[in-house]
């Protein structure tokens, strides 16, 4: 048995295009023969199979072992639990005082000098999208290299520079994709585009365990993966960062500058400068071997929420690489056969032309990082305000979680020592906090509170609006003298989580909706059992002989209604995972408003959420979604491809999701959604989920079509290459717009303002209804806050609906223009979908 699996072996890789390390290494180059090559510790060569990530860390932990230029450190975990490791490479003599530098680095940055004498240090990053894996691979190559490589360049590299090795940035999407396209190969390579192993299912690897796409969370920071990298990026705070990816296949190889007029005007102009430099180092290199590339086209640098972008604004200087993707082994191109070992090569390449521009401009990044640090209060005080005033809205979920990311960005907040007034708002002492432009993370706090609306060039590649004090629902402004109110002298810090012991024999028990965590703890209860009712109304009652007030939303537990002999040590065990109040309520009579036993009482029901996914589905959003509803709500939602529907039993979920995507639903499909609406079923689509509602005519609303919105714009006259310059006007390019809300609708219960931003990259919009109180959110007169939209879509987006609901039936069904909870930060508009799964069955306005 051992003889033919050896065989087979055997002929699986003489069927393979082997690629040794002199194919990918100049023959100049000689390693140490006592440093594992990747071949030796994987069983085959770099490119004949994508490797998993267990691989890439056990080949990694060993050259740790047996290399002393090298020191790992696991810097956390995926979702997965799969370890994010950074790898410090340099001269041995160093290797014990590394830490000492990293501190000595951040002190001369933090004094003003000194930065020049000690190392310059280079984060290289791979693969954020795991299915664009020829830069994992390559940092195989690229670690042996570091680790074994005996030449003169690279012991000048190791002794005058630190190299990071970010090998993974999404060991997620690495291991899920490598384990896809190694299972479909063939043994004799298939070079056809259309072949399986080039076109992965539903949903892709490109994103992490929740369908999220990673390299976008350099800014909002929502999962593990980033968090874990902005803790060690501002450890060491690095002159240089590479960020390694992949492109169409029939491409060549870009490196930057992107489109020069794309770049975010608060990146100093030395740091485009550099750039420009870096890249001749690309350029020689992939000369020499004659291979295609192109720069400055596509590619932008303008959001800063990129792994090339988010460098510019933090002293650095970010590059990215796209590298043409074999999305397999070998696949068949315009520019003829592209092999997988291919793509790593010139990943490879890149690499090592990087370390040389690390050396030859080694003092200029420095003397660079130096001076954006040095020149931060001084260009901070050409602006014409000095900082910012953020309501946090008695909201501790939500505040806390906000003040984490400013915190995880190194910014400085402080709380307000006095109640202060700006622009008409009341900034409460005991909610609100102050941050000063005045600190050397002066470009980051313009980056997160940017409202620009003009641009110089109007195309995109991402969003062009992501302020994250509108995506919080967080008001701010910007005050203008330092004297203009007062605040804590040391640093905001999160309160701790206060103690809520209940005590046993009350009529009831209530807390209030406001917080952003009480959907999860309402959901909690009802887990372990315990009976709630809604309020449709506000009412004040007594509670330990004192008045209380409750808005609209608050849970009343009613100790009656209760039927488990345990209930009152299950609230308490629950209560206490949670920083909400729970008050107890010593009477059904209140002191106003409704009565505990009023008809405005709510039955609260536990959701069962049915999420609808599968291929035409946006996994991105079909991601956010269950990332929503899994880690902030603590609801496990069932998901399901649209092929299933038929086959499963709807009354089984009290909530059906369609998030944006082409919905095509057979006849008795849309029966069965139909009857079930019909029978009490709660319906929620957004985006081309909203127009499927509509279309199968569950949704009684008028949409005007992205069609409509495109003919408004006059083509006369226009020559051929204006196509990109008329398809930017038209689009929503990823901005951020006000709305009115119907403040008293249960929808926007636990809401403070009567207005709520929201993110739109649809190019579709709702009329409002013509029955009352079916419009829950329309955009105001004057809707642009951020971002870029051309006037004609701003007028036609002005007065449009975002959010209509009526009932169906015994059922309610519940259409929105955006996507609530994009990318993960909305928290503001997320409120409206954690409503509609604990508030949708309340509703009572029908549609005409």
């Amino acid at each position: 048995m051992r003889k033919w699996l050896s065989l087979a072996a055997m002929t699986l890789s003489s069927a393979s295009m082997a690629a040794p390390l002199s194919y990918y290494f100049d023959s100049a180059v000689k390693f140490d023969p006592t440093i594992p090559t990747p071949s030796s510790v994987l069983g085959y060569e770099v490119g004949d199979w994508h490797v998993r990530h267990d691989q890439l860390v056990d080949y990694l932990k060993l050259l740790a072992e047996k290399s002393d230029r090298l020191s790992i450190t696991e810097i956390g975990r995926t979702y997965e639990q799969r370890p994010l490791l950074l790898l410090s490479f340099s001269a041995p003599s160093r290797s014990q005082t590394l830490d000492n530098i990293r501190q000595q680095r951040l002190t001369a940055i933090a004094k003003g000098k000194g930065l020049s004498e000690l190392p310059a240090v280079a984060w290289m990053g791979y693969s954020v999208h795991g299915n664009e894996s020829s830069g994992s691979n390559a940092a195989l190559l690229v670690a042996y290299y570091l680790a074994a490589a005996e030449d003169a360049r690279i012991e000048q590299l190791l002794s005058d520079t630190i190299i990071l090795l970010d090998p993974s940035l999404n060991p997620d999407g690495l291991n899920r994709f490598a384990s896809w396209v190694n299972s479909t190969r063939s043994l004799t390579p298939s070079l056809d585009p259309k072949h399986r192993e080039h076109n992965e299912p539903w949903p892709s690897s490109r994103t992490n365990h929740y369908l999220f796409d990673l390299n976008r969370d350099w800014l909002p920071l929502q999962h593990p993966e980033s968090r874990a990298r902005m803790n060690a990026f501002h450890a060491w705070k690095p002159n240089l960062l590479t960020d390694f990816h992949e492109m169409g296949p029939n491409s060549t190889y870009f490196f930057q500058p992107g489109v020069p007029s794309r770049t975010n005007p608060i990146t100093p102009k030395q740091n485009v400068k550099l750039t420009e430099e870096i890249a001749t180092f690309h350029a020689a290199a992939l000369d020499k071997r004659q291979q295609l590339y192109f720069t400055k086209e596509s590619f932008d640098d303008f959001y800063y929420g990129k792994g090339s972008t988010y460098p510019d604004i933090n002293g650095a200087v970010g590059i990215l690489f796209e590298q043409a993707s074999s999305r397999g082994h070998l696949q068949q191109t315009i520019n003829g056969p592209l092999s997988f070992a291919a793509t790593i090569k010139n990943q490879l390449t890149t690499t090592l032309s990087s370390f040389d521009a690390l050396l030859a401009n080694q003092q200029s990044l420095k003397a660079y990082q130096q001076t954006f640090y040095n020149s931060a209060i001084d260009e901070s005080k050409k602006e014409e305000f000095v900082g910012y005033v953020i309501d946090l809205e008695n909201d501790k979920s939500r505040g806390d979680a906000f003040m984490a990311i400013l915190k995880q960005h190194q910014v400085h907040a402080y709380r307000l020592a006095q109640t202060t007034t700006v622009d008409g708002h009341e900034f409460a002492a005991s909610s609100s906090v102050y941050v000063p432009l005045g600190q050397p993370q002066y470009r980051v706090i313009k980056a997160l509170f940017s409202e620009q609306t003009q641009f110089e060039n109007n195309t995109f590649y991402d969003v062009s609006g992501w302020t994250i004090a509108h995506a919080f629902d967080l008001p701010f402004k910007k005050l203008k003298r330092v004297r203009d109110t007062q605040v804590a002298t040391t640093e905001w810090q999160a309160s701790s989580v206060p103690s809520f012991d209940l005590k046993s024999g009350s009529y009831a028990y209530a807390f209030s909706w406001q917080d952003s965590q009480a959907p999860a703890l309402l959901n909690a209860l009802l887990s372990h059992g315990i009976k709630a009712r809604l309020a449709l109304d506000g009412f004040s009652a007594l509670s330990s002989g004192s008045e209380k007030s409750f808005l609209a939303g608050a849970v009343v537990i009613p100790a009656g209604l209760q039927t488990r002999a345990n209930w009152f040590s299950e609230l308490n065990a629950v209560a206490k995972t949670f920083a909400i109040q729970i008050s107890a309520i010593d009477s059904g009579l209140t002191q106003s408003g409704i009565d505990l036993g009023s008809r405005q009482f709510a039955v609260a029901k536990l959701p069962k959420v049915l999420l609808v996914g599968g291929q035409g589905i946006s996994q991105y959003e079909l991601g956010e979604v269950w990332h929503f509803l899994d880690t902030r709500l603590r609801i496990a939602p069932t998901i399901v491809t649209q092929d299933q529907l038929a086959r499963l039993t709807l009354s089984d979920y009290t909530h059906v999701i369609l998030v944006d995507g082409q919905y095509q639903f057979d006849e008795q499909v849309k029966q069965n959604i139909g009857e079930w609406v019909s029978k009490g079923g709660v319906l929620w689509g957004h985006k081309r989920g909203a127009k499927s509602l509509i279309a199968n005519k569950w949704l009684n609303a008028t949409a005007i079509s992205e069609a409509e919105l495109q003919a408004q714009f006059d083509t006369k006259n226009l020559r051929y290459a204006d196509q990109e310059a008329l398809a930017s006007k038209q689009r929503i390019a990823g901005a951020i717009f006000n709305t009115h809300l119907d403040i008293t609708h249960p929808l926007t219960f636990g809401m403070k303002d009567d207005t709520l931003p929201m993110f739109k990259d649809a190019t579709w919009l709702l009329q409002p209804s013509t029955s009352p109180f079916v419009t829950v959110a329309n955009y105001t007169a004057s809707p642009l806050l951020a971002g870029y939209a051309d006037p004609i879509n701003i007028d036609t987006i002005s007065q449009s609906a975002a959010l209509l609901a009526h009932r169906k039936g015994r059922g309610t069904v519940i259409g929105m223009t955006d996507n609530p909870v994009f990318r993960g930060y909305w928290y503001g508009t997320s409120r409206l979908l954690a409503n509609a799964l604990f508030f949708g069955h309340t509703l009572s306005a029908q549609s005409k």
